[in-house]
């Protein structure tokens, strides 16, 4: 027993200090990280079969959450176990997550020095990205007439509604909606999951994560505590993201600007700033975190929100993957799925215009370098980190004085 637990441990570490290093060198969003997730662990390392890490992107997509990231732990986890899940998870996202914290204290301590044209200039990159993101997942979510008709529905719904639980509701509509009006393709062949979590361990992974997703916001109601309501509000997030890590936008934008936690210049400002780092962009939340204009705030309400925001991530990850092979097979959530991923589509579209665009967007100027912004990461193909840093130097070149 006692080598079995030191073996286990080294795993662990083994684990840890391979996402690490991909944790800081893995640019380009959810999909270039399950590019490098595959040639690492499929290709190079042969931890799984390719029909099984299909089989666990597949799972990850189906789940709310960061893909990548759910990916990752659930690597982790299929190598050693809990402890593993827990490595892969730290390795992959601390990286991100520190120098992102550290990007919000420098704006709050030394903000004055920084160039307003250039911080404008991170504002205008978002334009780009999330325009790109919308794209990429409408050409993949929304490939038929009434898909796109959710998409429409649920971005109106939300520009006329711009409130948290208005989005909630829009995804829980647009669930009903799939499960009635769509018939998902015959499900291909695939090897089971190397992963070994007993269904009645899953079960209560499952029933931890929803009793904490309900019963968060009823404390929060009796006990009013601001770290509470920090917790509260970055774990519904965590938990309702559904088609990829850009559509945490919306949701934390609702979250924490209308209550005066964040200003919506310093939200878009580091929501440029993560474009620039590698690791997922669930990080945001430590960039939020640190930025609070209320307590907690700095490494303290970092750490805070991020381990909320990826909260429900891991739990989902444990509770599901005993089921998953019977949820696969299981027509009727695939096609409440679809109908969910279409109307996600919706809520970016509607980020795009508000805050993204109404709050940068404010001259020609500005407009000609999202465009820019926007060519160079679709068709010339440049790495964000870089189209980040031009944008930031020609918001300073094209400021005024």
């Amino acid at each position: 027993m006692a080598e079995t637990r030191a073996h286990d441990r080294s795993s662990a570490w083994s684990v840890f200090v391979i996402f690490l290093r991909l944790g800081l060198t893995s640019f380009g969003g959810p999909i270039a990280h399950l590019g490098y997730f595959r040639e690492e662990f499929i290709t190079r390392r042969r931890w799984l079969s390719e029909r099984s890490y299909a089989d666990l992107v597949a799972l990850c997509q189906f789940l709310p959450g960061p893909a990548s990231s759910q990916v990752g732990m659930a690597l982790g986890l299929s190598r050693a176990g809990y402890r593993g899940a827990l490595a892969a998870w730290a390795g992959f996202t601390l990286p991100s997550a520190l120098v992102l914290i550290l990007f919000a204290l420098g704006m709050s301590r030394y903000g004055s020095l920084l160039s307003p044209g250039a911080l404008h200039g991170l504002k205008v990159v978002a334009v780009a990205v999330v325009a790109q993101a919308v794209w990429g997942m409408a050409r993949n979510l929304c490939t038929d007439s009434l898909r796109v008709t959710l998409m429409l529905i649920a971005a109106c719904a939300v520009l006329l509604e711009p409130s948290a639980w208005a989005q909630v509701g829009v995804i829980g509509v647009a669930g009903v909606a799939g499960l009635l009006l769509f018939k998902p393709a015959q499900i291909d062949a695939h090897d089971p999951l190397p992963i070994t979590v007993s269904r009645r361990a899953g079960a209560l992974w499952l029933l931890l994560f929803v009793t904490l997703l309900v019963g968060l916001p009823l404390l929060n109601a009796l006990m009013p505590n601001q770290t509470l309501a920090v917790v509260n509000a970055f774990y519904r997030t965590g938990s309702l993201v559904f088609g990829g890590g850009h559509v945490v936008l919306p949701l934390l934008q609702a979250e924490v600007v209308p209550s005066g936690w964040v200003g919506n210049e310093t939200f878009l400002a580091g929501y440029g700033a993560a474009q620039a780092v590698p690791g997922p962009l669930f990080t945001f939340a430590a960039f939020l975190g640190a930025s609070m204009n209320v307590a907690p705030s700095g490494w303290i309400g970092g750490m805070i929100a991020l381990l909320a925001i990826f909260a429900p991530s891991f739990l989902l990850i444990l509770g599901a993957a005993p089921f998953w092979e019977r949820l696969r097979r299981n027509a009727r959530a695939q096609a409440a799925l679809i109908g969910v991923n279409a109307a996600v589509v919706g809520l970016l579209l509607a980020a795009l215009y508000q805050p993204v665009w109404t709050s940068a967007i404010l001259t020609v100027q500005d407009f000609a370098l999202a465009l820019v912004a926007l060519v160079a990461l679709m068709f010339w193909k440049l790495p964000p980190w870089l189209v980040v840093l031009g944008c930031g130097v020609a918001g300073w070149l094209l400021s005024p004085g």
